[in-house]
């Protein structure tokens, strides 16, 4: 038997606990504090990165997108997931703590969710058929984590108004896996279709959010009494909203006698309706409630966009369905991003002047995605849309970066 003398015992009982020391420090950093600290760094460097992959392969300098997910799914797959997917966790997980009164999740469960998500990054990156498999099964994985910590809370607290972000989430969950399998088994057609669908389903969760924060925010940064809405707008657009994404994605797989057109344009036609009542002209000084209030009008504009592409062949579906990827979902994470920020690290409601130049090229970026097309200039509109991104990305990112980073102020 070895003996071992007390300073040995001594040096490694302060290895133990300068180890464990340091897993402390890790796990009640800042960064840990609430899911959207590092969801929403995390989220807006993988757009950049993904973009910037996406750019060089469009222009043939790099190939390894030729593995096992086509390169269209990947590109699909990494903004609506990677970014929009995960902005919305961090913000839903963070958000839930003041619905419900009830504690969120911070320090190692926070830690186990990102490694999850990064290790999903890397297996599609890596793009083997093993590879895409294991990353559709930790995809699996966190979707199930995420989806029990909000149920979890919301249920404790018998917060009813939310239950229905736990469907919301399921089918997102479900689309999510649906695009990456239908892929690997030779399906792009019902992989894009997935994605698209998922698409709509932002625009559902958009509409919703959006519906009860933007008035909120205006009337509180306005100064102004509180905002009030025609009491059928709600209602309507969810049932307008539904069975247009019902009918889109029902059209893949039985040949129905009309398209989701009508649908889509009278809930885009609904959208900014109820946004007239919203008073955006008093918001034209303030960026953090004109940038909501843009992406408002893009959802609804987009959605109109989309029914039109049915009925006419100069404006492509794809094309109209980027108005609502960036110029609705992405400008509003962006905005929503600056503003809760600020709002949950306890620091005042003003944005660095910087940041309303990033909603402007997220807007531009839009703009060049879904027009220059029309006028026959894809590769610059593809090239373009994702340079401004980028640099919009790069700014929040600079600017954001210590306040997320650092304690509560």
């Amino acid at each position: 038997m070895i003996s071992i003398n007390d300073p040995e015992l001594q040096q490694l009982q302060a290895d133990a606990n300068s180890q464990h020391s340091t897993f402390t420090k890790i796990t009640k950093h800042a960064l840990f504090d609430l899911p959207f600290r590092s969801f929403f760094l995390s989220a807006v460097l993988a757009s950049i990165l993904s973009l910037g992959i996406w750019s060089a392969y469009l222009n043939g300098e790099i190939s390894f997108l030729s593995g096992s997910l086509s390169p269209a799914v990947w590109h699909i797959h990494e903004m609506l997931f990677a970014f929009g997917a995960t902005i919305a966790v961090g913000f839903i997980l963070t958000a839930v703590q003041t619905w419900t009164g009830q504690a969120s999740i911070k320090g190692l469960p926070v830690i186990g969710l990102l490694v999850l998500w990064l290790l999903v990054r890397i297996c599609l990156f890596i793009n083997s058929s093993e590879s895409v498999y294991l990353g559709v099964v930790l995809q699996a994985v966190w979707w199930l984590s995420v989806i029990s910590v909000f149920a979890k809370l919301t249920f404790a607290a018998k917060n009813r108004r939310n239950y229905l972000f736990i469907p919301l989430l399921s089918v997102l969950m479900l689309l999510n896996l649906g695009i990456l399998l239908f892929d690997l088994n030779g399906r792009a057609d019902l992989s894009l279709h997935f994605a698209r669908t998922a698409v709509l389903m932002f625009g559902l969760l958009m509409g919703i959010m959006g519906g009860r924060v933007i008035p909120f925010f205006t009337s509180a940064g306005t100064r102004t009494s509180k905002i009030t809405t025609p009491v059928f707008l709600t209602p309507m657009l969810l049932v307008t909203s539904v069975a247009g994404i019902s009918v889109f994605f029902i059209g893949q797989f039985y040949s129905l006698p009309f398209t989701p057109a009508a649908l889509m344009i009278a809930s885009g036609l609904l959208h900014i309706i109820r946004l007239t009542f919203w008073r955006t002209r008093l918001t034209v000084n303030t960026p953090l409630l004109w940038s909501l209030h843009l992406s408002y009008f893009c959802l609804g504009l987009g959605l109109i966009l989309l029914g039109s592409s049915y009925l006419q062949t100069q404006l492509q579906f794809s094309d109209a369905l980027h108005l609502l990827t960036i110029g609705a979902m992405a400008l509003m994470i962006f905005a929503m991003m600056s503003r809760v920020s600020l709002g949950h690290t306890g620091r005042a409601l003003q944005t660095h002047k910087a940041i309303p130049i990033s909603f402007i090229l997220v807007f531009a970026a839009a703009l060049a995605r879904v027009f220059l097309p029309l006028l026959e200039q894809y590769q610059l509109a593809w090239h373009l849309s994702a340079i401004l991104w980028m640099v919009a990305g790069v700014i929040f990112l600079v600017i954001y970066s210590p306040i997320l980073s650092t304690p509560r102020s």
